[in-house]
């Protein structure tokens, strides 16, 4: 049987440093929200692959769809020979567009590639260039999404000149000192100094950022810019990688706030741990590129198509939307708790719609000063106590927490009784 210190000093030689990797432990099964490393020890899963298993690790009717599609066949190139469950796949989602009027959807492989070709079918559309972001938010490590990434470390650093016509406006986040007003304030100075408004092909932000630390967009920040793309011809893009598919209590983050934006980006869980994603958009949009100008070889995988047909069944089927708010409100309730007790690490700001749930460690309760530090502890102390937890935000002080959506009561108590212990001090 093999070690996790063995395979860790195998991976050290064989990859390099650039892809790290947050625990030490090497997976050998999983189910639902439960994971067995190679060494037999069990864990709670509080992190989902980042977010991509809301309907949990290999849930059965994902699997059964994969592997009903397994054998019919893998691959063809959709550019080549098309597929049935492509197709399928995209009315599905066509039908649940967060916005009014005919929808068309395509498909990618990874979150980076979706953020990217919105951009590129947001110039295609206007004939414009500029795109405007958000700091802290996270849309991938390509050279675009790099430049739409609003954060330096690790994602930028070594890697630039970064590609031009890429505008940062500080997020709102009223404990780090940004309201709303700072926001649109800086987006109208960078019209002045930095890019007119009709050259702007597309404004990008996510719902609720994922790295930057589980912030939600304000209905009064989407509520703005929606009018002000009206206003300039300038397309709304929703980054629903990591917030999509039934994790903040709706199939899509932006859905809370009653906006609609016109393109939206999906990956993560939307195929259930196989790698898919997507671009969502109005249709005269979505038809703006030339034949060819759009696609990939893997794009749009056939077995990844089916097992997300099968997540959208689960995700109806289990009634997931009431499930995600029935365990954020849990797990918020539980950690206000927590963050009144002396004997635990300080907390504060316990935030997140659905199950989207984050909180960050503060050096010292009742103050909003980051502990990044006192984080990694936490994670790591999780980890020994047989819990997966994940860090973020912009001082890496934030623990986020993306349980799978159909854990079991018993699962996720077991889970937050393991976070408590990893927060007492000493």
């Amino acid at each position: 049987m093999s070690t996790n210190a063995d395979l860790l000093a195998r991976r050290t030689a064989a990859i390099p440093r650039g892809i790290s990797t947050a625990t030490p432990v090497f997976a050998a099964r999983a189910e639902n929200a439960e994971l067995w490393d190679e060494e037999g020890k069990r864990y709670v899963d509080f992190a989902g692959g980042i977010g991509v298993l809301n309907v949990g690790h290999r849930h059965p009717k994902v699997m059964e769809a994969v592997n009903a599609q397994l054998d019919r066949y893998t691959h063809t190139a959709f550019q080549v020979v098309a597929y049935e469950p492509y197709v399928a796949l995209a009315e599905k989602l066509n039908a649940r567009a967060p916005f009014s009027g005919p929808a068309k959807t395509i498909f990618f492989t990874t979150g980076a590639e979706a953020t990217e070709n919105a951009v590129k079918i947001a110039r295609a559309a206007t004939g414009r260039s500029a795109v405007i972001a958000f700091t802290g938010g996270f849309h991938g490590r390509t050279m675009l999404t790099m430049a739409l990434t609003g954060k330096v470390l690790p994602y930028k650093k070594l890697f630039g000149p970064l590609p031009p016509e890429v505008f940062h406006v500080p997020f709102p986040v009223p404990h780090y000192g940004v309201t709303v007003e700072d926001s649109l304030k800086a987006l109208q100075f960078i019209f002045k100094a930095d890019v007119e408004p009709s050259r702007v092909a597309a404004i990008m932000l996510e719902p609720v950022q994922g790295e930057g630390g589980f912030h939600t967009a304000p209905r009064e920040l989407l509520v703005a810019l929606r009018k002000l793309c009206d206003e300039h011809g300038i397309l709304l893009i929703a980054d629903e990688v990591q917030s999509g598919f039934a994790r903040t209590g709706k199939l899509f983050g932006i859905e809370h706030s009653g906006v609609e934006p016109d393109l939206v980006t999906t990956a993560k869980s939307l195929a259930g741990g196989f790698p898919l994603s997507g671009v969502i958009g109005r249709a005269a949009i979505m038809d703006a590129a030339e034949p060819g100008g759009l696609g990939g070889t893997y794009a749009g995988s056939p077995v990844a198509c089916a097992a997300a047909l099968a997540v959208l069944d689960v995700i109806e089927s289990e009634k997931l939307l009431d499930r995600a708010n029935a365990i954020g409100a849990q797990m918020k309730e539980r950690l206000a708790g927590i963050s009144r007790r002396n004997d635990l690490l300080p907390i504060a700001n316990v935030r997140g719609p659905g199950a989207m749930i984050a909180f960050d460690l503060v050096k010292s309760r009742g103050t909003q000063d980051p502990d990044g530090d006192a984080a990694k502890r936490v994670t790591a102390k999780a980890l020994e106590n047989g819990l997966i937890l994940l860090s973020c935000g912009i001082y890496g002080e934030t623990i986020r927490i993306l349980v799978p959506l159909t854990v079991s009561d018993d699962v996720l108590e077991e889970g937050m009784k393991k976070l408590e212990a990893a927060l007492a001090m000493g």
